[in-house]
């Protein structure tokens, strides 16, 4: 036997070969989940919440609607409003917006 020179059990060297196939697989699929993560498209963009939508209107909120809507009427029957007033201010009540 050669000085400094040991043999190496059987058993020692499945040992070896099993930590560095451990280790290369183990680095193998540390680069490509990297890869199918920089591969991978970006995630959807989650979208907004919905807009928050009007109550329905009460009954009393709609009564008051009509009648705005029947004095309109009458003022344009009675020549008070003319039609170009009456469209406006019919659209004004109808969206809910100011007189």
């Amino acid at each position: 036997m050669a000085l400094g020179r040991r043999r190496r059990s059987l058993a020692g060297t499945a040992v070896r070969t099993a930590v560095i196939t451990g280790t290369a697989a183990a680095t193998a699929n540390a680069v490509n989940a990297r890869g199918q993560a920089a591969a991978a498209p970006p995630p959807a963009p989650v979208p907004p919440p919905p807009s928050p939508t009007a109550a329905p209107a009460s009954p009393s909120a709609t009564e008051d609607v009509l009648a705005r809507l029947e004095r309109l009427a009458a003022l344009r029957a009675s020549g008070a409003l003319t039609e170009d007033e009456f469209t406006l201010l019919k659209a004004r009540t109808i969206t809910g917006g100011a007189p």
